[in-house]
Formats: C-alpha cells, sequence, structure tokens
C-alpha cells in the first residue's frame, strides 16, 4: 500500500510539473484495498496506477500491484495537493 500512495504522489508531481515548485502531496486515504497473495523480500513488485479523478486540490487512484504477472494488491488511493510550504 505504501508503494502505492508514493506512486500516486509522483504521478501527481509528474502530471502538473511540481519538481522544484515546494509543493507537496499529502495521502489522504485508501479505499477497496485487497491483499491478494504475500509479497516477500526479493519479489519485484509492479505498480499500475490509473488516474480515476485529478486535475484540481484532490485526486483519486486506482492501484494494481504485481508479482509475477499475478495480482498482489489493488486500492483506490486519495492524494490532496498542498500548494503551501506549511508541511
Amino acid at each position: 500500500m505504501e508503494a502505492m500512495a508514493q506512486a500516486a504522489a509522483v504521478l501527481v508531481g509528474v502530471s502538473l510539473d511540481l519538481a522544484d515548485k515546494g509543493m507537496g502531496t499529502y495521502f489522504m486515504s485508501i479505499d477497496k484495498c485487497r491483499f491478494r497473495q504475500k509479497v516477500v523480500p526479493g519479489d519485484v513488485l509492479e505498480l499500475h496506477m490509473t488516474t480515476l479523478r485529478g486535475g484540481g486540490k484532490i485526486w483519486k487512484f486506482e492501484g494494481r500491484a504485481m508479482v509475477n504477472g499475478q495480482l498482489a494488491a489493488e486500492a483506490e488511493v486519495m492524494a490532496m495537493l498542498n500548494r503551501g510550504d506549511n508541511g
């Protein structure tokens, strides 16, 4: 789940070209989370993130984590863009 939340933050940053702009993306929530199989050290985790809603302050993503072509976890992740420097 942590990897999906971080991937969502990266997607917001890249979509809005936020590098070096002093803005942050904050994780808000996880919905519809399901763990389908165990992931252990050494596994290669492949993340597939789709933007469900975005462009404003609140972004929502659907994420799937795959290991060896098998679904390991899935969830919906929400993130908020912080335009201030109070983080």
